[in-house]
């Protein structure tokens, strides 16, 4: 039987409500590697990650919706893991030359790097520009980046089975200040817990999806 990746796309859902399994160390490998992998633009890489795998990393990051998001507390403390999406604030010339010294080590410049290394940083450059200097929306500019980050991720993690609910009902004030995440330069967007759904509680599982009919959203030229 062939598995074609929109039987995943189909297939996932935003769980409602989480049962009491772990996910295994093999597969949180792989969830790591997601986060890792994601396309960005310019390979910006603009974000950082706080995984919440031990239940009082959990009751942290439920901090952020107990007061205003109640209803996501429970989904946040029955997950399995826990991940906290932040976004760069600033990309300054420090963190771009980190970028361009990693691409370096990983061979990017390999076949001439005295012409290619400038070049990237150059073009790189140019885009945070644009939107640090003359547009002045670099901090939304890199948190889009981010959500391209989140898309992968659902998709990807619902191949190996995990279940995900993407969750913005969280105060990003009070979890930027629990992990401090300003003050390494960056500031969170979202949770997504991450588990296993629990098939009684989950009213969202059995539920068919509705999305619009091609012929609305998609024009072919």
């Amino acid at each position: 039987m062939t598995i074609h990746i929109t039987d995943f796309a189909r297939k996932r859902h935003t769980a409602k409500a989480y049962a009491p399994r772990r996910i295994s160390e093999e597969d949180m490998a792989q969830v790591r590697e997601l986060l890792r992998f994601s396309p960005s633009s310019t390979n910006l890489q603009p974000w950082h990650f706080v995984i919440a795998e031990t239940e009082e990393g959990k009751a942290r990051v439920a901090k952020a919706a107990a007061e205003k998001f109640p209803f996501n507390v429970p989904s946040i403390k029955a997950a399995s893991h826990v991940i906290v999406f932040a976004s760069r604030i600033e990309a300054d010339e420090d963190y771009l030359q980190r970028v361009l010294e990693n691409e370096e080590e990983a061979g990017r410049f390999a076949g001439n790097p005295e012409e290619f290394k400038p070049a990237m940083h150059k073009g790189r450059s140019m885009f945070v520009d644009i939107h640090q200097k003359q547009i002045g929306d670099g901090t939304q500019w890199m948190a889009h980046q981010v959500y391209l980050n989140l898309g992968q991720f659902l998709l990807g993690v619902a191949t190996l089975g995990i279940d995900a609910t993407p969750m913005e009902g969280i105060d990003t004030a009070v979890l930027d200040e629990e992990f401090g995440l300003r003050e390494k330069g960056y500031a969170s967007l979202f949770v997504v817990p991450i588990g296993y759904a629990d098939p009684e509680a989950d009213y969202n599982m059995a539920l068919p999806k509705a999305r619009l009919p091609e012929a609305e959203i998609i024009t072919t030229v």
